[in-house]
């Protein structure tokens, strides 16, 4: 196998893994399915460009993160003509600069390839030799110096197995080498004959350790990401009360130009792992029709529903409405014409709107829309003295269209009314005639309730990016049932972020953010 230096391969499938991986994570009434994490509602794909943006970034990063690389010391005696056996030591080997000339990674069926050539190491050493001569009597001579060593055309290369183990990923270690081709070496000091000698004692030898230092470091790495990658969190934290399951579904499926992941990716309450209904396993297909980009992360619409479906459970979804643009409308005198009874009953009292869902809000997805049903309760409550008295409860279902959009690393998005219908559900104070109701509604859900909802939606929900991860120039495609992200990448290290490894990267560095 070829050669890329021992942190920058190992580095590198760490962020190329942690990436892809997390690259993304309800219930209803009393009739619940509990979620076999066997079902994949999200799905991410690494394309070539972004395994490649992946692997340039990790390699520069690498370097600096392991070098100073001590090697061990070398000892060896050879026999000089003339002077006879000497002893020769190199210690204090050191490896403190890398640089790449070239490099890939290759996805395929046996697993993902790793390979840099072309690389040079420099190294600094000390060198010391000593030998026994004889004049009258024995003497011993010895001497000591420093030396720079130089290793060309360095090959390191790994080929490195992803499985879904338990719906984490497992990673192995296939294959793994190192390959130095040429070694050059500058003595500063010593006697002439001491060059030859300590080429032909050291060039094989100290080509050989760092060939096994990289090589054993490699091994050491792959073992640490590995249990790195098995004690991320199946559930990310959205909020105090909503996670989104980043649960592994089935194995990654390596092409020879892509990675891609499937997970859950539901929104879950916090302390259980419910769902509505039963939904199909989609397993959404990522399709960019930009090859170009980076990276692709297609949502499910059972994506949105969980979280619709979560937070009314959690009872998010009400408001009590006491102020509005025209806030007449919150005063029974502003009510007169409309529905008389209301005024004549309370005269001039002021009112509250409370409004809540009767059930979770649907969302559908299509090619060219997005549609929301939301089916909510209106009650008119009177305020008079120290009480609040409900007086009309009023049914609506209201239909509108949404639109989303890339706010960071966050999906936000807003809704518009489209129409709506509406029934008596009850009354306190008689029947009411609905078609002159019907104005207001339509002016208090489009002054009150879609400006709140949308102040919301404006926020945004998480996408499954590490930190330090930007989307950039990403692109929306709306599909049957489905939305897919298609993005380039960029990276932007915090300094209050940064670690001298990424095997030093906490579990939490990993959450949604």
């Amino acid at each position: 196998m070829k050669t890329l230096k021992k942190s920058s391969a190992f580095s590198l499938l760490l962020l190329l893994i942690a990436y892809s991986s997390l690259c993304i994570s309800t219930s209803h009434s009393q009739t619940h399915f509990r979620s076999t994490d066997q079902e994949s509602f999200t799905s991410i794909v690494i394309s070539q460009k972004g395994l490649d943006f992946v692997k340039d970034l990790l390699i520069t990063q690498a370097i600096s993160s392991m070098i100073p690389l001590r090697l061990p010391k070398i000892e060896k005696t050879v026999k000089i003509p003339v002077i006879g056996n000497v002893h020769l030591v190199a210690s204090n080997i050191t490896i403190y600069n890398i640089n790449v000339l070239s490099s890939y990674v290759k996805p395929g069926d046996s697993g993902v390839v790793i390979v840099a050539s072309g690389a040079t190491c420099n190294l600094s050493m000390n060198w010391s030799y000593k030998y026994s001569t004889w004049v009258l009597v024995p003497i011993q001579i010895s001497d000591k110096g420093s030396a720079s060593v130089q290793v060309e055309g360095m090959e390191v290369g790994l080929t490195l197995g992803l499985e879904n183990r338990k719906g984490t990923l497992k990673l192995s270690l296939e294959d793994c080498g190192c390959y130095v081709k040429d070694i050059s070496i500058k003595l500063n000091g010593g006697a002439s004959w001491l060059y030859q000698g300590m080429v032909d004692a050291f060039d094989e030898k100290i080509g050989s350790a760092v060939e096994n230092a990289i090589t054993k470091k490699l091994k050491e790495g792959i073992l640490k990401l590995d249990s790195f990658l098995q004690a991320l969190p199946k559930d990310v934290p959205v909020d105090d009360h909503a996670s989104l399951n980043v649960t592994f579904v089935d194995n990654p499926v390596l092409s020879n130009s892509s990675i891609g992941f499937d997970i859950n990716g539901l929104f879950t309450a916090r302390e259980k792992f419910l769902i509505p209904y039963h939904l199909k396993n989609l397993q959404p297909s990522v399709l960019c029709p930009d090859q170009s980009k980076m990276l692709g992360i297609s949502l499910d619409e059972a994506v949105f529903n969980s979280a619709s479906v979560l937070y009314y459970d959690a009872e998010f979804m009400q408001w009590i409405v006491d102020k509005v643009p025209d806030q007449s409308l919150l005063n029974t005198a502003g009510w007169r014409f409309i529905i008389p009874q209301l005024y004549k009953k309370y005269p001039k009292d002021d009112m509250n709107l409370n409004i809540s869902l009767s059930s979770p809000p649907v969302i559908r997805i299509s090619e060219h829309n997005i549609d929301a049903t939301v089916y909510a309760d209106l009650i008119i409550d009177v305020l008079e003295a120290d009480k609040v008295i409900p007086v009309v409860c009023i049914s609506l279902v209201i239909r509108g269209s949404g639109s989303v959009k890339i706010l960071g690393n966050k999906l936000g998005g807003s809704v518009k009314l489209n129409d709506f219908t509406m029934s008596l559900k009850w009354s306190q104070i008689g029947n009411l005639h609905m078609n002159l109701i019907q104005p207001i509604m339509w002016t208090a859900i489009q002054t009150v309730f879609l400006p709140y909802v949308n102040a919301h939606l404006g926020q945004g929900f998480p996408l499954p990016i590490i930190h330090g991860f930007t989307l950039k120039n990403g692109k929306i495609i709306c599909s049957n049932s489905g939305i897919t992200i298609c993005s380039d990448v960029k990276y932007t290290p915090s300094p209050s972020r940064m670690v001298k490894s990424y095997a030093e990267i906490p579990v939490s560095r990993f959450a949604l953010i």
